[in-house]
C-alpha cells in the first residue's frame, strides 16, 4: 500500500471513531424512588410485617432460579405504584420476554415503572427497549451507553476510540417493587437465571429483601439512574422512541404470557411447594437489625476510579473477612485472588479460621482467562491451609463456551453469622471494570439461615474438593 494511502485510511478510521465518540448526556430533572405508601397490596401484606419487627429488615435467600424467577413476576403483579428494575443482561427469552411483558401490564395499571440496563447487551435489543420507553408511565434508561445503536462495524470503530470507557460496565442486579420489596444479587434476568433453559442454566444467588434496607437499595438505584452515565432513550435513539413501535412491540409480547404459561416450565413452578406458599402470601423471613446495603460509586464507569482500592464494596467485605475467627466462606465464579488477597486468606487461615472458596472450574468458566489468573494461585492457596472447591458442569456437557452448569453467584459468609449474596467477585482486575453492590445481614437469629447456601453448593454433586498435589480441576 502507498504510504499516502496508509496516511489517508487512518486519518479515516481516526475520524470515524472520533464521531462515534459519546456526546455529555442532556439535562435531566434528578428523580427519587416513590415513597412507600399504604395503598397496595405491598403496602398491606409488608407494611404489616414490618410493624412487627421494629427498626429491622427481614431477608430470604432465593437459591433456586424458580424461586427467584416467582418473587419477581409475583411482585410486577401486586406492585400498585412502582417498579425500580437495574441490570446487565436482559435475554428476548421466554422467562425475559414474560417479566418484559409485566412489567409493560403494570405501566398499563398506572405503575411507575423505570428500567436501568447496561447497554453492553442492551444495544442489540435498542428497538424494543426505545419502544418501551414511548409508554408514559415507562422511563428507559441506559447506563455507560455507546453512541452508534446498530452495526458492528460502528461498534469496532467506537472501540477504537473509548475503549477505556466501554470496558467498564455495571453488573448491578437490582429489581424494586413499590418501595417494599427488593430482590438483589447474582441473577440477570433471562432463562438460564431462573433454570428454565433446557441447555444451560447457572448457578446463582439472591437475596429478596423487605424493610428499611429496601430503601437503602432504593438510594442506590437513584444514584446510578441520576448519574451523568444513565442516558436516556430519547437521548440516545429519538427516531424509535414512538407509539407506532410501542405497539408493535405489545404485538411481540402479547403471545410471551401464554407462551409462559404452556411451557414446561410453567408446570414446574405449578408443582413448586415453595411458590404455591409465595402466591398464598407465605413468603417466610429472617429478621435483624444488623445490615447494610453498599454499592459502588457509579463513576467508575467513566475511569475516573479505576483500580480494586477504590471499589466500596471491597472496602467493606475485607475488614468482615479479616475480622473472622471462625469461618470465612466464599463463593465466587471469578475467583482471581493474586498476590495480596492470596498472603490475606492463608493468614485468615493460620489465625485459626475455616476458610473456603468455592469457585468454577475450568470446563464450568465462562471467562477462560480468569481460570488461568486464578489457577496460579491455587497450590499456594492449599497450602496455607484454605480449602476450595471447584463447580465442573453437569455430566454429558460437552464445552463449547465454557459455560455449562458454572455459578454466577458471589457470597461472603463468616462468623456463621453474616452473609451477603452480591455480584463482587473476588478478582483485582475486575474490581476496577465491574460496578457491583452488596446487601448483608448478620446476626446469630439467621445462622440456620444463611450457612446452608455454601453448604449447598459445596455439597452440589458438580463440586470437587481440590487438593495441594497436581492441579485436579474438574473438567
Amino acid at each position: 500500500m502507498h504510504p499516502l494511502t496508509k496516511i489517508a485510511t487512518s486519518l479515516a478510521v481516526l475520524s470515524i471513531a472520533a464521531c462515534a465518540n459519546l456526546e455529555p448526556r442532556p439535562p435531566v430533572p434528578a428523580q427519587s424512588a416513590v415513597p412507600i405508601g399504604a395503598t397496595t397490596a405491598l403496602d398491606e401484606a409488608v407494611g404489616a410485617r414490618e410493624e412487627l419487627h421494629p427498626g429491622a429488615s427481614g431477608f430470604r435467600l432465593l437459591r433456586e432460579g424458580e424461586e427467584a424467577f416467582a418473587v419477581r413476576a409475583h411482585s410486577a403483579v401486586l406492585a400498585g405504584r412502582s417498579l425500580d428494575v437495574q441490570t446487565y443482561i436482559w435475554h428476548s427469552d421466554l422467562t425475559g420476554r414474560f417479566l418484559a411483558a409485566s412489567l409493560l401490564q403494570a405501566a398499563d395499571r398506572g405503575v411507575k415503572v423505570r428500567l436501568l440496563i447496561d447497554d453492553m447487551d442492551a444495544r442489540s435489543r435498542n428497538y424494543g427497549f426505545a419502544a418501551l420507553h414511548a409508554h408514559p408511565n415507562i422511563e428507559v434508561r441506559m447506563f455507560n451507553p455507546f453512541a452508534t445503536r446498530g452495526g458492528t462495524v460502528r461498534l469496532a470503530f467506537e472501540a477504537l476510540g473509548s475503549f477505556r470507557r466501554i470496558n467498564h460496565r455495571m453488573h448491578n442486579k437490582t429489581w424494586i417493587a413499590d418501595n417494599r420489596i427488593a430482590i438483589v444479587g447474582g441473577r440477570n434476568l433471562g432463562d438460564e437465571y431462573f433454570g428454565a433453559s433446557d441447555e444451560v442454566n447457572f448457578v446463582d444467588l439472591d437475596f429478596a429483601m423487605v424493610g428499611p434496607i429496601v430503601r437503602d437499595a432504593s438510594a442506590s438505584f437513584d444514584r446510578y439512574w441520576n448519574s451523568p452515565l444513565a442516558y436516556p432513550m430519547d437521548a440516545l435513539s429519538p427516531d424509535d422512541v414512538s407509539e407506532a413501535h410501542l405497539q408493535t412491540l405489545r404485538g411481540q409480547l402479547k403471545p410471551a404470557i401464554e407462551e409462559a404459561k404452556q411451557s414446561r416450565y410453567a408446570g414446574e413452578l405449578q408443582r413448586n411447594d415453595t411458590i404455591k406458599r409465595l402466591v398464598a402470601g407465605d413468603l417466610p423471613m429472617n429478621w435483624s437489625t444488623n445490615y447494610r446495603f453498599v454499592s459502588d460509586d457509579p463513576l467508575k464507569a467513566a475511569g475516573q476510579t479505576s483500580d480494586a482500592g477504590n471499589s466500596e464494596v471491597l472496602a467493606l467485605l475485607g475488614p468482615v473477612l479479616h475480622a473472622s475467627r471462625q469461618h470465612a466462606w466464599i463463593i465466587s465464579p471469578y475467583f482471581v485472588p493474586g498476590k495480596e488477597g492470596t498472603a490475606n486468606l492463608v493468614s485468615i487461615a493460620r489465625n485459626g479460621s475455616d476458610v473456603r472458596v468455592l469457585t468454577n472450574s475450568l470446563a464450568a468458566n465462562d471467562v477462560a482467562m480468569v481460570y488461568g489468573g486464578y489457577s496460579k494461585w491455587r497450590k499456594p492457596l492449599l497450602e496455607g491451609g484454605v480449602k476450595i472447591w471447584e463447580l465442573k458442569p453437569a455430566p454429558g456437557k460437552t464445552v463449547d463456551s465454557s459455560m455449562f452448569g458454572s455459578s454466577d453467584a458471589s457470597s461472603s459468609g463468616t462468623q456463621r453469622r453474616t452473609y451477603a449474596p452480591s455480584g463482587s467477585n473476588r478478582a483485582p482486575w475486575r474490581a476496577g471494570l465491574r460496578i457491583r453492590k452488596y446487601g448483608g445481614a448478620s446476626g446469630p437469629d439467621d445462622a440456620a439461615h444463611c450457612q446452608p447456601p455454601y453448604c449447598w453448593l459445596r455439597h452440589h454433586r458438580q463440586a470437587r474438593q481440590g487438593s495441594a498435589g497436581p492441579l485436579t480441576a474438574s473438567r
